[in-house]
């Protein structure tokens, strides 16, 4: 994602209302978004260390 190549839809008064993206980008935008929103929900749940998760993952 960069600042380049940007496409705005502008009102009349020349304000920007809206912005074409490449659909590439749109998508991992939506991704991204999802991911943050997984974590966000995740956030309160009880965490364990590390050596713990091993134990758990090699029986």
């Amino acid at each position: 994602m960069g600042a380049t190549g940007e496409q705005y839809v502008v009102d009349e008064h020349g304000d920007r209302i809206a912005v074409f993206l490449p659909l590439r980008e749109y998508e991992q935008l939506r991704e991204d978004l999802h991911d943050l929103a997984m974590v966000a929900e995740r956030q309160k749940e009880p965490t364990m260390e590390f050596g713990e998760f091993r134990k758990r993952y090699e029986r």
